[in-house]
C-alpha cells in the first residue's frame, strides 16, 4: 500500500506522538509498504521519507506546550502533498488537532484511519465542526481505554483500542553507559505535569553517592535549575540523541517516571523496561496500561515526595527486587513491539479501504448533513 501518515506535531521536536509516527513509518516500510510521513518540521526533516509542512507554533494544550502548525501556509502545503502523493490510505494521529490533521480530514481524498493518543480532555473538542470532521474517518483507533473514553465522550463513535509501540531492536543493539555509583535516570519534558520537581525534591534527601541524570528540557528548565542547580548529584544533560538516551537508560540503576496527570499510555515506561532497567513510576491509570500486573514497575502515589524517595531507595538497595522488576519489564516490553503494531495497522488500513469501496461517501456527508438540516428545522 501507499500509506500517508500525518503528524500534528513538529517531527523535529521530541515527543511521544512523534516517536510513534516515525517508528510506525519505519516498521511499515520493513513490511514492504511505501510510506510518506507528513508533519511540521522546525528545520531539516529528521529522516528520509518525511515531507515537511512548515515550522510549528508552540501552543498551550493539555498542560503542555504543543508544537503545532495551524497556519495557512501549512494548510496549503498539506493539501498539495496529499494531492501529489495519491495515497491508498491516510493515517492521522490526533485527528482533531488543528493544522495538517484537520486539513487532511477536510480534504479526505483517500480512506482515513485516525488514532487518538491523549487523555484527560482537550479544548480542541470545543471547536465548531469537529464532530463533522471526526465523522469523515473510516476507522477510529485509540492507544488506550483512557484515550478511547475521552474521544468517545466528546465525539461519540466506536474506537479500536490498540497500543503504542516500541522498537525493541534499538534497545537490543545499544550498549549501556557505565556508571560508578547508584544512578537514577529521568526522561521527559520539563513541565509541571511531568513531575520533575517532585523527583528533584526526592533526591534532596537521598545519599550523596546517588546521581540523577536529567535528560531533555522544557519550559521549566531554567526555573528548576535555579532552584536545584547547586546539587552536584543532579546532572543536567539537556536534549540527547536517541542513541545516548538508550545508552543512559540501559546504564542507570533506576528509571524514574514521576508524572502527575494527563498520561494516556506509558510508552516512556516501556522504554525503561526495554532497557532492562527497573522502573519507578507514578501510579496513574495510563501507566497501568503497561504495568498491568504490578510486577513490571514499582508504582507510587503521584506527587508524594516521601513515597517517591522511599520507592527509589528500595529499588536501589534491594537487588533482588530490582532484578525481578527488570526481568518482568523486559517480558512486558516485548509484547508492545512496533513490528506487531505495524501488522495490526495494516489490517485496519485494509478495513478502511474496504469500507470506502462499499460506500465512497462514508465519512459523514449524508448523516451529518441530515442532522444539521434537522437542527435548522
Amino acid at each position: 500500500m501507499r500509506i500517508g501518515i500525518v503528524s500534528p506535531y513538529s517531527l523535529t521536536s521530541p515527543g511521544g506522538v512523534q516517536t510513534q509516527v516515525l517508528g510506525l513509518g519505519r516498521a511499515l516500510g520493513r513490511l514492504g509498504h511505501r510510506v510518506r510521513i507528513l508533519g511540521p518540521c522546525d528545520g531539516a526533516p529528521p529522516e528520509p521519507g518525511v515531507t515537511p509542512l512548515g515550522a510549528s507554533i508552540p501552543t498551550f494544550a493539555n498542560g503542555s506546550v504543543a508544537p503545532i502548525a495551524p497556519d495557512l501556509a501549512c494548510t496549503l502545503r498539506t493539501i498539495r502533498a496529499l494531492r501529489d502523493e495519491e495515497f491508498d490510505v491516510i493515517h492521522i494521529h490526533e485527528p482533531i488537532c488543528p493544522g495538517p490533521c484537520q486539513t487532511a480530514l477536510f480534504l479526505r481524498n483517500a480512506p482515513i484511519v485516525g488514532t487518538w493518543h491523549a487523555a484527560g480532555g482537550s479544548k480542541a473538542y470545543l471547536t465548531p465542526g469537529v464532530h463533522w470532521l471526526a465523522s469523515r474517518m473510516n476507522v477510529r483507533v485509540a492507544v488506550s481505554k483512557e484515550a478511547s473514553d475521552m474521544a468517545s465522550d466528546a465525539l461519540g463513535g466506536d474506537y479500536e483500542v490498540t497500543f503504542n509501540g516500541i522498537e525493541i531492536e534499538s534497545f537490543d543493539n545499544s550498549s549501556a553507559k557505565h556508571t560508578s555509583g547508584p544512578t537514577i535516570a529521568y526522561l521527559g519534558r520539563h513541565e509541571p505535569r511531568k513531575g520533575l520537581e517532585v523527583l528533584l525534591q526526592s533526591v534532596v534527601s537521598m545519599p550523596e553517592k546517588v546521581t540523577l541524570w536529567v535528560m531533555s528540557d522544557g519550559p521549566q528548565t531554567e526555573e528548576l535549575r535555579s532552584r536545584y542547580g547547586s546539587d552536584e548529584r543532579v546532572k543536567w544533560l539537556g536534549a540527547v540523541s536517541d542513541e545516548e538516551k538508550i545508552s543512559r537508560l540501559k546504564g542507570a540503576d533506576v528509571f524514574c517516571v514521576p508524572s502527575l496527570r494527563g498520561e494516556s499510555f506509558g510508552i516512556v515506561l516501556l522504554e525503561g523496561m526495554a532497557s532492562g532497567t527497573p522502573v519507578v513510576a507514578s501510579d496513574l491509570p495510563g501507566y497501568r496500561n503497561v504495568a498491568k500486573g504490578g510486577d513490571e514497575a514499582y508504582l507510587v502515589a503521584p506527587g508524594d515526595v516521601q513515597t517517591l524517595s522511599s520507592g527509589l531507595r528500595r529499588v536501589l538497595e534491594d537487588k533482588q527486587l530490582a532484578s525481578q522488576l527488570s526481568q518482568a519489564g523486559l517480558s512486558r516490553a516485548a509484547e508492545f513491539s512496533m513490528a506487531r503494531l505495524a501488522e495490526i495497522y495494516v489490517e485496519l488500513y485494509q478495513r478502511a479501504i474496504e469500507i470506502e469501496l462499499k460506500d465512497p461517501e462514508r465519512g459523514g456527508w449524508r448523516e451529518e448533513l441530515s442532522r444539521m438540516i434537522g437542527h435548522l428545522r
